[in-house]
């Protein structure tokens, strides 16, 4: 596969899994009580890590879109 994500789009990527990573650890909520979100929100943050990490996004390859100038 080929680089699809760009620099902002990979900045946001990282920003995002690391809030999403932290936050049922930083937060006392009753939403992160729920192992459904408090699990999914950290599988989701690590999708996000990894796809900013790689540079290389598996839904932006399948629907065609690039958020990069070449690659």
């Amino acid at each position: 596969m080929s680089i699809n994500v760009g620099t902002i789009d990979r900045f946001l990527r990282a920003l995002f899994g690391v809030v999403l990573i932290a936050a049922p650890f930083a937060f006392a909520s009753d939403l992160w009580a729920n192992p459904v979100y408090k699990y999914g929100a950290i599988v989701v943050g690590l999708v996000m890590l990894t796809v900013a990490a790689t540079r290389v996004c598996p839904i932006y390859s399948i629907l065609g879109i690039r958020s990069c100038k070449a690659g």
